[in-house]
């Protein structure tokens, strides 16, 4: 438990399931106020509201889409409106299809980037102007992947805007420690989730996965969210510009286990 962040405001983009839901949850077990967005009415954050609620946090939720300026402003509107402040901002929301590079449509591959990379810039950006104008020492965690380091064929609109999260992150970082503001990412490999769900149940794919993974089993939602928390208090307060990979050691090249190569 991290009591410093008791009564902090945070606000979570693509909240609705998944890593997202998890980190809500996770905040609200340590008294946290957190902001809900979501995407789609296909998502209802009630139960994760009644949750947080549960745990002695507050939530309130928000319908938005990242790639549009204006609710990411509503967002951040919202966090303030409603708690007077924003401590914590967490990009997370996050999209992926597969397509053969050659056969990607532009549309395709601008969908994928404004939701994954404008979209995190514009949640950056905006949280960044409220922390800088109101002096607050704040939190910036981008929700980056494996795949800003592991090419992935047939993804590439996904990996590029993960290689762009990473120097998004670290530029940012940079930028704003003289303000005191901590950037970080996490980059999650494998994570039982909604977005993955036909692919682990398929037990020929679920296989061939948790043999790209050193430590042996696909990673929970609440494992990301663990370290979520941790970048957000003060026991990281002297770490930025990190990405921190949650990937039960995907990114050490596995082929190399066990003396092979």
């Amino acid at each position: 438990m991290y009591p410093d962040l008791e009564g902090k405001t945070v606000l979570i983009t693509g909240a609705g399931t998944g890593i997202g839901q998890a980190m809500a949850r996770r905040f609200g077990q340590e008294k946290a106020n957190v902001v809900i967005n979501y995407f789609s009415d296909q998502e209802n954050p009630d139960d994760t509201i009644v949750d947080i609620q549960k745990n002695g946090g507050q939530a309130v939720k928000i319908k938005g889409d990242v790639s549009k300026e204006e609710d990411v402003q509503a967002m951040i509107d919202k966090a303030v409106d409603t708690f007077g402040s924003l401590d914590v901002m967490i990009n997370n929301a996050g999209i992926e299809n597969e397509v053969p590079s050659t056969e990607m449509t532009l549309d395709n591959w601008n969908k994928v980037m404004s939701t994954n990379l404008t979209g995190m810039f514009l949640g950056c950006r905006d949280a960044l102007k409220y922390m800088t104008d109101h002096g607050i020492e704040g939190s910036i965690i981008n929700m980056s992947s494996v795949h800003q380091q592991i090419p992935w064929p047939h993804f590439v609109h996904y990996a590029a805007s993960k290689g762009g999260a990473k120097l998004l992150t670290e530029t940012l970082a940079l930028e704003y420690a003289p303000k005191k503001i901590r950037v970080n990412s996490i980059a999650p490999g494998a994570i039982d989730t909604p977005i993955n769900a036909e692919k682990f149940d398929d037990p020929a794919l679920k296989k061939g996965v948790i043999e790209l993974i050193p430590i042996g089993y696909i990673g929970k939602p609440e494992e990301v969210a663990a370290c979520a928390v941790w970048l957000a208090s003060k026991e990281a307060s002297y770490v930025t510009g990190l990405t921190l990979y949650v990937d039960g050691g995907m990114t050490k090249y596995p082929g190399f286990q066990a003396g092979k190569g």
